[in-house]
């Protein structure tokens, strides 16, 4: 069967009444102004201006209706999903290139091409995210229904002019992002959270909880990874720091790191991994897989939630209780937020050294207290102090990542547990970062080694043959 049908020249035909999905409806769009009484000439000239974006998309929607529908006459969709996605593009560009040579000669080369990208993104692609994702600059993706779509960059959010045609064209992106990786939305699971295909986290809520439409958020992941080299160039941490972290990755101290939405933990932790051992077997566990380890022996393993008929989920915690069985030198929790934090504990103190993982605190004494609060929610019936004990004899090392009034993130303590006191468990700094404000009432940061000597930290670095790399790492300026 031939990927297209036999009659590639197609006439225009009238806009059609046709179920969503067959054909793109044109968006329909506001009156153009008429113009304002007693207003200034640079005020008609702008409100000109207006008018004519408005009558550009106009007829640029016109246009890219027609095609979608005359390039669908065209094209054995069926065909076309059994290809591989470069080949698939470039006959669908193909397919766009003939029909618009066939049926609109007045498009000017630039708008034609343009349109063929449109068409191409929205049946094969994720419609007019496509653009904002082949950007590296961008951070995060936010959407607030189909008019309305934010991005961040350099840690500010910027209003950009892209749209989907209406709230069904979003609702459609949506259920594919979804169904890529197993998962649904709809009106009985309004809630999903899901991943792009290269990593990037991406949650969705739609109707009847969002009530305008809509709304996804996508953490996007990054092609080039960050390293602690890159971080050191961002100014998120100091060479001292970033050693101290390498160390405490390689000699197989038992890691979390703690931090705020958007602050990196997440960047920090593939950032962290890359200092594991070549030989050491990793199991990661995550809600949606982002990590991206470059490790021989790792297996990655995802959360499931219900199906349609409310049945057949995993949770974190039967991910953790498993991964016991399958004999890994590390476990390492993607974000830990459940009653999984206890497991995660039992896992680092029976063999498991050198576990990591990540959870939501604003510094390292509130992620112990969030931890035991966690456990606590998961019925375990522990008495309290006996939790705070296991916490302070378990964790190792506390890493606090924090974004800052500015966008910018920085890694503001690293810090070490040295087990319980009097019913508190006992932490003291190993690098802080302090503000300085100069004259001009600028803010510089500084991060300061506390010169404080680690306790298990150095033990473990003793067993590795590193300890003399730690102590130059703590020397103060």
């Amino acid at each position: 069967m031939s990927l297209f049908g036999s009659k590639r020249t197609v006439q225009p035909s009238p806009r059609p009444n046709t179920p969503s999905g067959e054909a793109a409806p044109a968006r329909a769009l506001p009156p153009l102004p008429a113009a304002r009484p007693g207003a200034s000439s640079s005020e008609i000239r702008a409100d000109a201006k207006a008018e004519a974006r408005l009558e550009a998309m106009r007829l640029r929607n016109e246009r890219r209706a027609q095609l979608h529908q005359d390039v669908i006459a065209t094209v054995d969709l069926q065909e076309l999903a059994k290809m591989e996605n470069s080949e698939a593009r470039r006959m669908l560009a193909d397919s766009c290139a003939a029909t618009l040579a066939s049926t609109r000669n007045d498009i000017e080369m630039d708008e034609r091409e343009a349109l063929t990208i449109d068409i191409v993104n929205d049946i094969l692609g994720l419609g007019p995210l496509e653009v904002l994702l082949a950007r590296d600059d961008i951070a995060d993706i936010m959407i607030n229904g189909p008019k309305t779509v934010f991005i961040e960059v350099r840690g500010k959010l910027q209003l950009t002019d892209v749209e989907f045609r209406d709230t069904d064209h979003l609702t459609q992106v949506c259920q594919r992002i979804a169904g890529q990786v197993g998962r649904r939305v709809d009106e009985s699971s309004p809630i999903c959270d899901a991943r792009l295909l290269d990593g990037s986290r991406v949650a969705i809520v739609a109707k009847p909880i969002a009530l305008d439409g809509p709304c996804m958020t996508i953490r996007k992941f990054r092609k080039d990874k960050l390293t602690l080299e890159e971080l050191i160039q961002f100014g998120s941490i100091s060479k001292q720091a970033a050693t101290l972290l390498e160390l405490a990755s390689n000699v197989k101290c038992n890691i979390l790191i703690s931090g705020g939405t958007g602050s990196g933990k997440t960047t920090l932790l593939n950032c962290l991994t890359r200092y594991i051992e070549s030989d050491e077997s990793i199991i990661t566990c995550e809600d949606a897989a982002e990590l991206q380890l470059q490790q021989p022996n790792v297996r990655r393993w995802e959360t499931r939630p219900t199906n349609s008929e409310g049945k057949g989920e995993i949770k974190m915690e039967e991910l953790v209780k498993a991964a016991l069985r399958h004999r890994p030198d590390r476990i390492i929790i993607g974000e830990v937020r459940g009653p999984e934090a206890f497991d995660l504990l039992q896992a680092m103190n029976t063999g498991h050294d050198g576990s990591m993982g990540t959870v939501h605190s604003n510094s390292p004494r509130e992620a112990v207290a969030r931890f035991s609060s966690l456990i606590a929610m998961g019925g375990k019936g522990l008495p309290a102090k006996q939790v705070l004990e296991q916490i302070g004899t378990s964790i190792d090392i506390i890493v606090q990542a924090s974004r800052m009034r500015d966008g910018s993130r920085k890694i503001t303590h690293i810090s070490e547990l040295c087990g319980l006191e009097e019913d508190t468990v006992v932490i003291q700094d190993l690098m802080v970062l302090e503000q300085d404000m100069s004259a001009s009432g600028h803010i510089t940061y500084v991060h300061r080694v506390s010169g404080v000597p680690p306790r298990r930290f150095m033990d473990k670095a003793k067993q590795a043959g590193r300890e003399k790399e730690l102590i130059r790492a703590m020397e103060r300026n």
